[in-house]
């Protein structure tokens, strides 16, 4: 195939500028009820992680209001129907006891099944960064589509795209923690500067996950790996020493402990510490005074 698109029959089925809802409601294909226990999941879906509570509350809505929008499937065999697009829908249509569920069937090459779901997961659903970047990653390499025409065709920025792409170099421990939730994004573009430095980037994940380290501490423990620190020095971010600002603050406030934090752009935060409630009670009475 070549790296122009995603190819004719795909254009056929999801023409250039149609929003994929608009796929399923074509008054021109009919409508089928089949029933849910003859409708299979794709092996190959995007989506590896369906949110339960999101899932129910798709199933509350389903029992009140039905489903909306058909899903799309296509007849693997006799009596068996594989699901292009739909699988929330379906999935919380079985939470809400139906029996029966409306489907659009296609003859769909699985070329084009696959093209679909991917594209349908992609624009539609809050695919978390892993499986997002690894159906990027596919669009690319099996398809043949270049990152640019991926990035106009979703409507994301090219840097971005990559970015996103870039999540896939991460150990796979870490990339099993990003879908977990147990890390952030932003803690996963961290620990990536620090693929040329394997102990560092154990060490940062391991202070992540066990003190909690925020992005900004990552950051920090980055920029001090980068500049000679071993992975012993780089344990703790910087310290940062109260100015004389900070200080006076401290004084006039009578708190335990004041600290200017600001950044290379000029923003920052102040911290003030207290050791009791009444403590805290006079720093808010100086402030608003």
């Amino acid at each position: 195939m070549s790296a122009k698109g995603l190819g004719r029959g795909f254009d056929v089925l999801v023409p250039i500028g149609v929003d994929v809802a608009e796929v399923a409601t074509g008054s021109h294909e009919k409508v089928h009820k089949l029933a849910v226990d003859i409708v299979v999941p794709k092996s190959d879906q995007p989506r590896r992680n369906f949110d339960e509570t999101a899932l129910n509350e798709l199933a509350q809505s389903i029992r009140e209001y039905g489903i909306v929008q058909p899903l799309i499937v296509s007849q693997i065999e006799q009596n068996l129907y594989s699901i292009i697009a739909g699988e929330r829908r379906w999935r919380a249509a079985k939470i809400a006891g139906l029996t029966e569920v409306p489907a659009i069937i296609r003859s769909a090459t699985e070329h084009q099944q696959i093209e679909l779901a991917l594209l349908e997961n992609v624009q539609r659903t809050d695919l978390s960064p892993i499986e997002l970047a690894a159906t990027l990653y596919r669009l690319h390499h099996q398809f043949s589509q270049s990152y640019e025409d991926i990035s106009k065709r979703l409507g994301k920025a090219y840097p971005t795209i990559i970015n996103i792409i870039r999540l896939l170099g991460l150990p796979t421990e870490m990339q099993e923690s990003l879908q977990a939730g147990n890390i952030t994004e932003g803690h996963a573009r961290s620990l990536l500067s620090l693929q040329k430095y394997p102990k560092e980037q154990k060490a940062l994940f391991a202070n992540i996950l066990s003190k909690h380290w925020n992005v900004r501490q990552a950051e920090q423990f980055v920029v001090n790996v980068k500049r000679g620190q071993t992975a012993d020095e780089s344990k703790k971010p910087s310290k940062v020493v109260p100015d004389a600002t900070a200080t006076k603050i401290q004084k006039h406030l009578g708190a335990k402990k004041v600290i200017l934090q600001t950044s290379a752009k000029g923003s920052g935060k102040l911290v003030i510490t207290y050791s009791s409630e009444k403590e805290l009670s006079k720093i808010v009475a100086k402030i608003l005074k």
